[in-house]
């Protein structure tokens, strides 16, 4: 028989891995540790377990908890290549005559160039840290220490609101370049060191061949309407076709990877999360907060608390008394490494800007981690460079951050924003809705202790009071800056309506109202009203009449919505519905025609200037844009 169902299995390891994995989260939330990566925690309490919980483990025990550690390993090597944006990167690709300024511009090109100077510092700092320990082999050392984490970076840019910024982007690429070239070189360099310069080793050269078919075939696929309907209609419930295929996708990688060779597997799994990546968005995509689910709900702990349970300090003796010297200047080379490259970047966003992008790309997590194991079982680095390396890995993850906010501090009150005025359990809830659509929210509260606890939530918010006009000016108030006024109270709600009005003649106001005597008065204003009694009556109709739409909408918020896109796209103008393919993802609800609305069918033409109301994904929304803008 192939299936043996026993329940003789011990369980227990698996139950203190998910009890590590549920418990780290919880503890980084009541120690108010949020901003430290989840998985520094991970590895800290699986040290611990490893020293007092798993001491007595059968070998058994231990095969099934290294299987799953590997699983995640391969889990976050394909998310990380999930993270990349491979169309992004070809759009930086130079098309035209370059020069010394289109040279700075370009974040591909700066990217590689900084790459290169890495590796360059990167193996004199190995050269130099050889001399004060033992460093078998110098260029695999060198090529640990240049790898960085776009895990890190990312979330970071994100919550100031920097991913579509030119520096952000100049961050991101850079790092996905590093990412994406380290992976490369490591893949090589540890089959040379294991295999010699074998005729295989030009087999890993079909890893890129099969990245490249899977690119083009996955991209003429996603658009063919039979298949798109079979993936709609397959996608949910018990079918999940996405994922199933995404799993397929994995394992076709990761089995020619090993047929290669165990070292071309980290490339393998990469490089299938590259394959995926072009054909999702990584914000908003309901796959993509699938595959995070599962990795990072389950697989992923198990290679970060694994890592911990196999963390031998007693590694760290074999340096005596260089210890520290070596510790400290591995850190300051890892730093530098990074840091002295990213001032190219100081022509076009200053030196102090550039400082700050060196230093968040000299965060390390994953990869680091991954290549020192692999160099650990090698034999190209020794057990206490091993114990080095993670130790370095959770110090930059944690101060790299820090160090960046701290030398370019964000400013809350640059670009467009909305202004939630009262830091009501509404407007936290509002506040965060929005940053889910990439929006930069300000909430202004007047209580002490209510603007801490919105504070300590990681929400942007300042302790004032919004009938003073001096707020407006510290909050740089714009004409294009939405202001929410939601206080709990209907005359102070109207009283800071008057005084935008009156002062600022500001009209992108929007208040709540709880009494219909003053829907008269905000007309006059005119001021946007929200009766909440009209919402509430709405709701529960809603819930008698339709509740399983209602729900489907509210439930499934952050990852389908409704948007409103404008046509403006001149070869639209005159096609039927019919005539244009529409995501798969995207349903079209309604029309605006100048004044007038109306549902369209498969007959209806289109006209410049009409407003669809779309609902659906944020990647059906930028298909739809794409395609009538």
């Amino acid at each position: 028989m192939l299936l043996t169902i026993s329940f003789h299995f011990d369980f227990y390891p698996l139950l203190v891995v998910a009890g590590i994995a549920w418990l780290s989260p919880i503890l980084l939330s009541l120690l108010k540790l949020k901003k430290i990566p989840i998985v520094i925690f991970e590895i800290m309490l699986g040290f611990l377990a490893g020293k007092y919980l798993f001491g007595n483990l059968s070998e058994e025990s231990f095969l099934i908890l290294d299987f799953f550690a590997l699983s995640g390993f391969i889990f976050l090597m394909f998310l990380g290549g999930l993270e990349i944006d491979v169309d992004q990167i070809i759009a930086s690709l130079p098309r035209r005559r370059l020069t010394w300024a289109r040279f700075l511009k370009n974040p591909l090109l700066v990217g590689l160039t900084q790459f290169v100077f890495a590796i360059l510092l990167s193996c004199l700092a190995a050269f130099s840290l050889s001399q004060i320990v033992d460093i078998p082999n110098i260029w695999y050392f060198s090529l640990i220490m240049v790898t960085t984490s776009v895990a890190v970076v990312l979330p970071v840019l994100k919550g100031r609101g920097e991913t579509g910024s030119r520096f952000g982007q100049m961050i991101i690429i850079t790092a996905a370049v590093a990412d994406i070239l380290s992976i490369i070189m490591f893949t090589f360099t540890a089959f040379i060191i294991k295999n010699g310069f074998h005729i295989k080793l030009l087999y890993i050269l079909a890893l890129f061949v099969l990245f490249f078919i899977f690119y083009k075939l996955i991209n003429r696929l996603k658009d063919i309407p039979l298949l798109k309907k079979m993936g709609h209609q397959l996608s949910q419930a018990a079918s999940q076709i996405h994922i199933r295929g995404s799993i397929l996708i994995i394992m076709i990688f990761v089995v020619i990877s090993q047929y290669i060779g165990e070292e071309v597997v980290l490339l393998g799994a990469f490089f299938s999360g590259l394959a995926l990546s072009s054909m999702l968005h990584r914000e908003r995509s309901l796959m993509l907060v699938k595959l995070d689910g599962m990795g990072f709900g389950f697989f992923i702990p198990f290679f970060f608390i694994m890592v911990g349970a196999g963390f031998d300090m007693r590694a760290l003796t074999e340096f005596d008394t260089s210890l520290i010297g070596f510790l400290l200047l591995l850190l300051v080379s890892l730093f530098a490494i990074k840091v002295i490259p990213s001032l190219l970047w100081r022509r076009l966003f200053g030196t102090k800007r550039a400082l700050s992008g060196g230093f968040l790309i000299s965060s390390r997590l994953s990869l680091i981690i991954a290549a020192s194991a692999i160099g650990l079982e090698l034999g190209v680095i020794s057990s206490g460079i091993n114990a080095s390396i993670i130790i370095m890995a959770v110090i930059t993850c944690f101060v790299s951050p820090v160090i960046y906010n701290w030398i370019s501090p964000g400013i809350m009150t640059e670009g467009n924003k909305t202004i939630i005025i009262g830091g009501s359990s509404t407007a936290v809830l509002l506040a965060r809705r929005l940053h889910v659509h990439g929006k930069k929210v300000i909430i202004i509260e007047k209580d002490k202790i209510r603007f801490r606890e919105i504070r300590d939530k990681g929400i942007n918010v300042i302790q004032s009071n919004g009938l003073f006009t001096k707020t407006y000016q510290q909050l740089k108030l714009t004409p294009d800056n939405y202001i929410v006024i939601e206080t709990g109270d209907d005359e102070t709600n109207l009283k800071i309506s008057q005084m935008l009005r009156k002062e600022y003649q500001h009209e992108k106001i929007i208040s709540r109202i709880t009494r219909f005597s003053l829907n008269q008065k905000y007309k006059q204003l005119g001021i946007e009203m929200i009766d909440v009694r009209q919402i509430l009556a709405t709701a529960i109709e809603n819930l008698i009449i339709r509740p399983t739409t209602y729900h489907a909408l509210v439930e499934s918020f952050e990852n389908f919505s409704v948007e409103e896109i404008l046509i403006t796209n001149r070869h639209v103008d005159g096609l039927q519905v019919h005539e244009i393919s529409f995501h798969e993802d995207a349903i079209l609800m309604m029309v605006r025609r100048e004044n007038s609305f109306f549902i369209p069918h498969g007959e209806t033409y289109f006209r410049a200037g009409d407003i669809l109301m779309v609902f659906g994904t944020q990647t059906a929304f930028e298909d739809t844009r794409h395609k009538v803008g």
